[in-house]
């Protein structure tokens, strides 16, 4: 069987945890961050789990994340 290739967009977007989980980079981080307070953007930093029903898709784009 051939090897698979992988969604590029999707491959620059998540990667995977130390426990198995995908995980994402949070929204409203790129720009117009002088308004949004200290706690906020702290918040915004860190990465989030992506949800159990879009897990699956995800894993689909990425076949050897």
């Amino acid at each position: 069987m051939p090897k698979l290739k992988s969604r590029k967009a999707a491959a620059k977007r998540f990667r995977r945890s130390g426990s198995g989980k995908i995980m994402r980079r949070k929204a409203f981080k790129n720009h117009l961050l002088q308004h949004k307070n200290a706690e906020r953007r702290s918040r915004l930093s860190k990465a989030a789990v992506v949800s159990e029903e879009d897990a699956p898709n995800v894993e689909l784009m990425l076949p050897y994340l």
